[in-house]
């Protein structure tokens, strides 16, 4: 199996106790980034810096070197999930390329390498991100459909940013309207939902894949998450109706 997605995907077997096998996880990307060219001159280091674990370094260099799709077809899945919570970050686009503007990539340090230094951002809400969005969805479409993937099952994990969150007394609460995606980078989370509608719809009508959705009921965030209280990671029996589909699809 493979993800091509963000934790609300991942953290459905730690969630329910249960271990993946012989998974392949890429996060931390965006489909323009996955199929740009990789970032010349700069260097990654095998060893995370501080502020990152081993895996966040991992996603950073898979990323920035654009090793995921070789990566993928090594792998041979039978099944590939993808869902887009990580398109929340902006993009960095270089003269070359573009990367994924990550939170980890803020904190690693190789933004300070010359590799970065006429890197501009384009914001996620804008025109010109949205563009270079719908030609990677064509390209990934090409891509599952002309390389050995062509036999996997694709699915997509729809999913929207919780409106409202369980505190510690178990009262719901409503988020504000604004929320952080990280330090100095603040998004609109309707507007976010609208995005998610948009690339979920464009996917699924290029790709054709199954489609899995929690019930509304259950898009609750929850401040008792293992990863803190975020919009996007919800209480647990999001986890499990979205595991009962997939294992209806096979898994």
């Amino acid at each position: 199996m493979a993800i091509i997605g963000s934790c609300i995907t991942r953290d459905l077997w730690p969630i329910l106790g249960e271990a993946p096998a012989d998974l392949l996880y890429i996060s931390r990307t965006s489909l323009p980034s996955l199929f740009a060219r990789p970032l010349g001159g700069v260097a990654v280091a095998n060893d995370p810096p501080p502020g990152l674990a081993r895996h966040q370094n991992n996603a950073v260099r898979a990323d920035l070197k654009k090793s995921a799709l070789a990566a993928l077809i090594d792998h041979r899945p039978t099944h590939i999930i993808f869902d887009f919570i990580d398109e929340r970050f902006d993009l960095l686009a270089t003269p070359d390329t573009v990367v994924t503007h990550s939170w980890e990539l803020e904190v690693s340090g190789y933004m300070n390498q010359p590799a970065f230094s006429s890197a501009r951002i384009v914001p996620r809400a804008s025109a010109q991100c949205d563009q270079l969005w719908r030609e990677a969805a064509l390209e990934t479409a090409a891509f599952l459909n002309t390389t050995p993937l062509s036999s996997a099952q694709i699915i997509l994990h729809e999913s929207q940013w919780a409106q409202r969150f369980l505190d510690r007394t178990g009262q719901c609460r409503d988020f504000d309207p604004d929320v952080m995606i990280f330090e100095g980078n603040v998004g609109r989370l309707d507007a976010h939902n609208a995005l998610l509608r948009g690339y979920q719809q464009r996917f699924a009508d290029l790709t054709g894949a199954a489609r899995v959705s929690a019930d509304p009921g259950l898009m609750i965030a929850d401040v008792s998450h293992r990863w803190g209280l975020s919009p996007f990671h919800y209480v647990a029996d999001y986890y499990r109706d979205i595991w009962r589909q997939l294992r209806e699809l096979g898994l």
